[in-house]
C-alpha cells in the first residue's frame, strides 16, 4: 500500500513540476510573480477539451498547438501589456497580473459557463500491473511528458543562443544590453515560453482531472508552493518542488483524506519558509 501511495504521489509530481515550471521561469528571468499562471494551465486545458470534443483530436496530440497557441498568446500579453509596466515596483505588477487573471477567469465563465468538464478519453481507465503496484496509462505517460518538455527546456536554456540571451538578461540587464540582447524581446519570449509551458500543463490535467474555469486559482497557489519548495533560480527547483509536493500530498491524502490535500501544501510551504526560505536547492531569493 504504501508503495503504491509513494508512485501516484510520484506521478502526480511530474505534473506538479511541469505546472510550476512556467511560473519559476518567468518569476527568475523578469522578477513577476504571474498570479495570472493558473488561468492560463486553464486556457490550456479548454483548448484541448474543445479539440477533442469538436474535432476530436486525442489530448497527446493536441498539446503542441495547444502550446503553440498559448506561446503567441502570452508574447501578446507581455509585449503589449506588461512591459507597459516592467520596471514598476513588484506590488504594481502583481496588480497588473490580478486584472489580467480576472479578465481571463470571467471571459472564460461567459464563453464556457461553469460547468466542470473533462477529456474523456477512451484509455483513461487503462493501467497496467507491476510487482503488485498499478499504474494508470494515462498518468505514466503524463508524467514522462512532463519529464521530456522539462528536458527540452533544459536544453534551450543552457545550449542555444536564445537561452543563453535569456540566461544573461535574468543575471545582469545592463550587460545583456551592451552584448546587443533585446531585453524587451526576450522578456515577451521568457513570458511566451512560460505561458506554453503553462498550456502543456493545462493539457494534462485535462486528461487527468475535472476542468472548470475557477480552477485557475487554486493552480496558481500550487505552482507558487512548488516554487517556493524547490527553490527559485534553478532548473531543478520546480522539478525538486513538483515531486516533494506529490509525494508528500499523496502521504497525506492517504492518512487524511483528500479534504485535507491544500491544509498539506500549505502546511509545507510554511514550513519551509521558516526553516528553509530558499527552498531545498536553496536557489536565489526574491523579496
Amino acid at each position: 500500500m504504501l508503495t503504491q501511495v509513494l508512485i501516484n504521489g510520484v506521478l502526480k509530481g511530474g505534473l506538479y513540476a511541469l505546472m510550476a515550471l512556467g511560473m519559476s521561469l518567468i518569476w527568475g528571468v523578469m522578477d513577476i510573480i504571474n498570479i495570472a499562471h493558473g488561468s492560463f494551465i486553464m486556457l490550456g486545458s479548454y483548448t484541448t477539451y474543445w479539440m477533442f470534443t469538436a474535432f476530436g483530436v486525442d489530448p497527446f496530440v493536441s498539446l503542441v498547438i495547444s502550446m503553440g497557441v498559448m506561446f503567441l498568446l502570452g508574447y501578446t500579453i507581455q509585449k503589449n501589456i506588461i512591459n507597459l509596466i516592467i520596471k514598476a515596483e513588484i506590488f504594481i505588477t502583481l496588480i497588473l497580473a490580478f486584472g489580467i487573471e480576472i479578465f481571463i477567469n470571467n471571459f472564460a465563465l461567459l464563453a464556457w459557463t461553469s460547468d466542470v468538464k473533462k477529456v474523456k478519453v477512451a484509455y483513461a481507465a487503462s493501467n497496467f500491473q507491476f510487482l503488485d503496484i498499478t499504474i494508470p496509462y494515462v498518468r505514466l505517460f503524463a508524467f514522462i511528458l512532463a519529464i521530456i518538455i522539462s528536458i527540452i527546456l533544459f536544453i534551450i536554456l543552457n545550449k542555444t543562443r536564445l537561452g543563453r540571451a535569456i540566461r544573461a538578461t535574468s543575471q545582469d540587464i545592463d550587460a545583456a544590453k551592451l552584448t546587443g540582447v533585446k531585453v524587451s524581446h526576450i522578456y515577451a519570449i521568457t513570458f511566451g515560453i512560460g505561458t506554453a509551458l503553462a498550456a502543456a500543463a493545462g493539457t494534462l490535467w485535462s486528461i487527468l482531472f475535472p476542468i472548470s474555469p475557477i480552477m485557475g486559482g487554486e493552480l496558481t497557489l500550487k505552482s507558487f508552493v512548488i516554487t517556493i519548495i524547490g527553490g527559485l533560480g534553478t532548473m531543478l527547483g520546480p522539478i525538486v518542488g513538483g515531486l516533494t509536493l506529490g509525494i508528500i500530498e499523496a502521504l497525506g491524502t492517504n492518512w487524511f483524506g483528500t479534504t485535507f490535500e491544500n491544509l498539506i501544501s500549505f502546511t509545507i510551504l510554511v514550513l519551509v519558509l521558516i526553516f528553509m526560505p530558499k527552498g531545498i536547492l536553496g536557489g536565489k531569493s526574491k523579496s
